[in-house]
């Protein structure tokens, strides 16, 4: 403790926070040991299946995805409503965040298209990107909606906490690309006509034999650009969820070492904060991009 006084509180807290850690790891491997055995009976990624909590008709079901595309749409339509309700000259900080955003996609869509395109594309392109943003960002608060590992307390049964977000389902990816995919497809064939645009897919001045080797090439890698929308956002949202998981306890209960989850809690946090910090904007901001310039394509000449 005479260590501590004579340091900065900032110091003082941080290595006292270190003190705790490896006293902590220290404990745990006094009590429980070193000797780990495999748990077969826990499974990492059964939190992100859907179960159905409630059936209503058909292949219409309540679960834990819709649950969460039902607060991501509340909250998407609260935000927005709330700051144009309340628009102030010193804005605060939910207004600011708004609105930089809104300055955002709006300089992406006028950067892709011009000006009367920029009008009729701009709404969806905003509304994608605060969509994707509020359901990442709402993806890392934990909640109790894992219904498949539950927790069990005085003879009750309540559903774990866990972090969960609604495009960690390819499902909602896949329907949000293909919209995109359909909106941009559709405006090329305004502007150009069925056989103008198939032409305007390969750029100007290839013929002759290149056409036979390009077309086919173009052709795929239109179609491409409907998955790489989709798997992007999924791909990211999920194998980042995992890593937190895994990083801030799961592979402590694989292994059946506690000593190694609270070795991997710093990790875990870490990459809780880049995820949630950076991923979920970026993935947001890239989805919105990738759309605008679909778009703007899809009626240039290439």
């Amino acid at each position: 403790m005479t260590l501590l006084a004579g340091m900065s509180r900032r110091r003082q807290i941080t290595y006292s926070i270190l003190l705790a850690y490896l006293a902590g790891l220290i404990a745990l491997g006094l009590v429980f040991g070193i000797h780990t055995h495999r748990n077969n009976s826990f499974n990492i990624v059964s939190p992100y299946q859907l179960v159905t909590w409630v059936h209503l008709v058909g292949p219409l079901n309540i679960n834990k995805g819709v649950l969460y595309l039902l607060m991501t749409g509340v909250l998407t339509i609260g935000i927005l409503v709330f700051v144009a309700r309340r628009m102030e000259m010193r804005p605060n900080r939910v207004q600011t965040a708004v609105e930089w955003g809104y300055d955002l996609t709006r300089r992406l869509a006028t950067d892709s298209m011009d000006e009367q395109m920029a009008k009729k594309w701009f709404p969806l392109i905003f509304s994608l990107f605060v969509f994707i943003l509020v359901t990442n960002l709402l993806g890392y608060i934990p909640l109790p909606v894992n219904t498949l590992d539950k927790i069990h307390a005085g003879g009750l049964s309540f559903p774990s906490f866990q972090i969960y977000a609604a495009d960690t389902n390819v499902a909602l990816p896949l329907v949000l690309a293909l919209g995109v995919f359909i909106a941009y497809n559709v405006e090329g064939l305004r502007a150009h006509g069925f056989r103008g645009y198939i032409k305007s897919l390969v750029p100007a001045g290839v013929s002759g034999g290149m056409l036979l080797f390009l077309y086919p090439l173009e052709i795929v890698s239109h179609f491409l650009r409907l998955l790489s929308l989709a798997i992007r956002l999924w791909a990211n949202l999920l194998a980042g969820h995992l890593l937190i998981d895994f990083m801030a306890g799961d592979m402590a209960v694989l292994l059946g070492l506690p000593a190694v989850g609270l070795f991997l809690l710093p990790i875990g946090v870490a990459i809780y904060l880049f995820e949630c910090v950076l991923i979920a904007g970026l993935q947001a901001f890239i989805f919105a991009i990738l759309t605008a310039i679909y778009l703007g394509g899809a009626v240039g000449s290439h």
